[in-house]
């Protein structure tokens, strides 16, 4: 055992990423024998024939069937980096100010999931739109299997509803493109060298273009080889935004790393992988009627009010079900 070894803590980072990997697995571990011993317990109970017992057993059998699932989903999750925390960047796609407005609504949906899910959130950039809503934003959640979670959101979003800034009241479309990588906690784990970097700095400034900070603290960096381009400008500090910079540079080197070994792995398998990036996952219709409907696994809901309030886990089981079995 790894975590036995008395020559683990000669190197701290590793040391810290076992000794990490070992409270995680010791937690599931006990969570199920937790389960087990409800089990266990209800059974008893149940073998009692009491019905003044019943109510109870009850409520404690629609508990042990609600874990239960939890614990089947978070099974299903495989693959590198499922633990890991997530950025999630969404960028305004076709649709003018609606879908700059779009934008909003899912970064208010995606920030009420990770609120519902006890997830922490940091906003490390947002570009405001010119008349409303936002042309992009890049968030960075952390909690408990946020990017195996998450990753199931990657692709195009579309909204159709009557628009509030059509003064004819029309029928609009809007698109918007999530991304989703895993966040990486060793920066030595991808190495970017200095000169395969452009680094340039900037005012941030807020919607309308209006100068929040007279100094240049905003950074845009561009990854020469491989034409990447991420920017930062919600901190005060050029150092900061730099660092914040840097990080998502890291999440987005590593996916297209993952995405080059899956398209090796689909060649040997002969297996046809679909670019994500322009795909349609997803439509939320407002108007004429009300629907979510997920286009890869068929799922769908009207409560699209519930959908847009952060409650997309019926999708994202939906989705790690179809998947199951694939490599991710």
């Amino acid at each position: 055992m790894r975590a036995a070894d008395p020559n683990l803590w000669q190197d701290s980072k590793q040391a810290r990423a076992v000794m990490q990997d070992l409270a995680r697995v010791r937690a599931t571990v006990q969570a199920w024998r937790g389960l087990e011993h409800r089990v266990a317990e209800a059974d008893e109970l149940a073998g009692l024939g009491d019905a003044s017992l019943q109510a109870e057993l009850a409520r404690e059998v629609l508990a042990i069937e609600g874990e239960i699932d939890r614990r089947e989903l978070e099974a299903m999750l495989a693959g590198p980096y499922v633990a890991s925390n997530a950025m999630l960047a969404i960028h305004a796609g076709a649709g003018g100010t609606d879908a700059q407005d779009w934008t909003a609504m899912l970064q208010r949906m995606y920030l009420r999931w990770a609120e519902n899910h006890g997830c922490e959130v940091e906003v490390l950039d947002l570009t405001e739109g010119e008349e409303a809503g936002i042309k992009s934003t890049t968030l960075a959640i952390n909690g408990e299997n946020v990017y195996g979670y998450l990753r199931a959101e990657r692709g195009v979003h579309r909204l159709v509803r009557l628009s509030p800034y059509d003064s004819a009241n029309r029928r609009h479309t809007s698109f918007a493109l999530v991304e989703v990588y895993p966040q990486v906690e060793d920066a030595g784990e991808v190495e970017i060298p200095a000169g395969d970097i452009r680094i340039e700095t900037y005012r941030a400034s807020s919607a309308g273009g209006q100068n929040v900070q007279k100094n240049e603290t905003a950074i845009r960096i561009t990854h020469l080889l491989t034409g990447i381009v991420v920017t930062c400008q919600n901190e005060r500090s050029q150092t900061q935004n730099r660092e914040n910079a840097m990080r998502v540079l890291r999440a987005k080197l590593l996916d297209v790393q993952r995405e080059a070994q899956e398209r090796h792995l689909a060649e040997i398998k002969g297996a046809h992988i679909k670019a994500e990036l322009g795909n349609q996952i997803r439509s939320y219709v407002l108007h004429p009627y009300q629907m979510v409907k997920d286009h890869r696994t068929e799922y769908e809901t009207g409560n699209t009010a519930a959908v847009l309030n952060g409650e997309i886990d019926p999708f994202i089981e939906a989705y790690l079900r179809s998947t199951l079995g694939e490599k991710r």
